[in-house]
């Protein structure tokens, strides 16, 4: 799969997108472990410990989004991007660029955040002992 770099659209190749997939399905595991140990341990449903799953899962989230828009958050804000072997980064010199993977890289967090808290508010208030 060749990719090329798009302002806000693509900033990221084949093997980072490999490796947010990894860092998505390693949050999704330590998201159901947190739930399962949160449950063994008997943490009460509502507004409490359980709400804690949504670390993992916000992570989870980012991850899958990131995979699938082919856009890393975190190269948007600092204005690289890189498309080929992992630790070869380019930067973006153009503003309209630099603002557009700014801002899309915002949305990310934002749709991220969004599910780790939706996620975490459902698992909360279950009636699960």
């Amino acid at each position: 799969m060749q990719l090329e770099y798009v302002a806000g659209a693509c900033n990221i190749g084949p093997e980072e997108i490999a490796r947010r997939t990894r860092a998505a399905y390693a949050g999704l595991v330590a998201t159901v472990l947190l739930a399962v140990a949160l449950l063994v341990l008997g943490a009460p449903s509502g507004l409490g410990p359980r709400l804690l799953i949504a670390l993992p899962l916000t992570g989870a989230a980012i991850g899958w989004i990131q995979a699938r828009r082919r856009f890393c958050m975190a190269y948007g804000l600092a204005g690289t991007f890189n498309l080929g072997k992992i630790g070869e980064m380019s930067r973006v010199t153009d503003q309209r660029a630099l603002a557009a993977d700014r801002r899309t890289a915002l949305i990310i967090a934002g749709q991220g955040l969004l599910v780790g808290l939706i996620g975490a508010l459902i698992f909360a208030l279950l009636p699960l002992n």
